[in-house]
């Protein structure tokens, strides 16, 4: 059976049965394109020497009384053979330990358009791609490559950008000073911090998906997961003050259907693009000089409640995370929080025991 025929049942697969976003889909293919043009080039490279072996090995054979010798020209054609051959179709046993391994270092030696290597991150991306389309076939029974037997690259740790909580502050108060005060800037960068939504997640809230009166949001995440999560009570005050400004009663039982809750200049639905610009230009003009995205006061969010105590189970679910693993990333933030703190505070009373015994011994003497 022929692989890009598999691999559209397995794209509508993720798609119809479990339900994955078109983002994570239009990805697996983008990788798996990738993989099946590096199989056709190999098959074809392989297709070729043994073509050219098969024309040398009938070039030292004598030819038949009467015949003539094969002209050296004709290997020529071999490479055009080996592609007819190749063009046939690519078959789930094509796809080998030994092609997947050349695939692991084609991968890892692209460049990109700055002429950088991919980041490892990236490179597994490619490789799990792959996988869950071995996964895929070994469900239907169709013998190829056992998924286990891809190996992933380790990868170092993941870093996470977070804000301090001056910083945060700072930005917050940013678009309710002077006369560039903007409410609807000031709902969207109370939000992204006070419920550690997901940029397309916030670009994509209607006005009637929000519960003023319980201060709540179901929010449809990725892989389209619904979870619920809590608006601050300065987020319902400064959606309130918004919407009213648009003529809109937030508090309203039967609110404007499929209306945007955020709205562009131009009455569109903000984009993700233009959320994206909006954090960047309050981070500068609050005077941050590291990089912040919305994605920053994501991080920001979930940091701020594992400092002050809140259980990683409970993180995990407000941030819509399927894995418990992905939220762990943000305990090597707090652990070196908490080892701080020790530095700081722990032994200080022996110490000040001890200073307390010096002085006694100096009035006594």
């Amino acid at each position: 059976m022929d692989l890009y025929k598999l691999k559209r049942e397995f794209l509508e697969y993720c798609e119809l049965e479990k339900g994955q976003s078109m983002l994570t889909i239009n990805s697996y293919s983008r990788y798996l394109d990738r993989f099946l043009d590096f199989l056709t080039s190999t098959k074809i490279q392989d297709n070729t020497k043994i073509q050219k072996d098969k024309n040398v090995q009938d070039l030292s054979t004598p030819p038949p009384d009467g015949g003539f010798a094969r002209d050296d020209n004709e290997e020529v054609g071999a490479s055009n053979e080996a592609m007819k051959q190749c063009n046939n179709e690519l078959l789930p046993s094509d796809i080998t330990q030994e092609v997947v391994r050349e695939y692991r270092l084609h991968i890892n030696r692209l460049r990109d358009k700055k002429g950088e290597e991919l980041k490892k991150a990236t490179q597994n991306y490619h490789i799990l791609a792959l996988r869950s389309f071995l996964r895929y076939l070994a469900w239907r029974g169709i013998a190829s490559l056992a998924p286990e037997k891809v190996p992933v690259a380790k990868v170092e740790d993941r870093k996470i950008s977070f804000l301090e909580a001056s910083e945060v502050k700072n930005i917050l108060d940013l678009p309710t000073t002077g006369k560039d005060a903007e409410p609807r800037d000031r709902a969207i960068l109370e939000l992204l911090f006070s419920t550690g939504l997901r940029v397309s997640e916030l670009a994509a809230l209607n006005v009637d998906e929000i519960n003023f009166a319980r201060g709540e949001i179901v929010v449809l995440g990725k892989g389209k997961k619904v979870r619920l999560v809590f608006l601050s009570k300065e987020s319902v005050q400064l959606l309130s003050q918004y919407l009213i400004e648009r003529g809109i009663d937030p508090n309203a039982e039967m609110k404007p259907k499929d209306e945007p809750l955020f709205l562009s200049n131009r009455d569109t639905r903000l984009t993700v693009r233009s959320i994206e610009r909006l954090v960047k230009l309050y981070a500068a003009r609050a005077g941050i000089t590291k990089k912040v995205s919305p994605h920053t006061l994501r991080h920001s969010f979930a940091t701020d409640l594992l400092m002050a105590g809140a259980d990683i189970r409970s993180v995990q679910s407000l941030l819509g995370h399927s894995s418990i693993s992905t939220t762990q990333i943000y305990t090597h933030v707090t652990d070196q929080h908490l080892k701080d703190v020790h530095q700081k505070f722990h032994g200080r009373s022996l110490e000040k025991n001890d200073q307390d015994d010096d002085r006694d011994i100096k009035k006594e003497s």
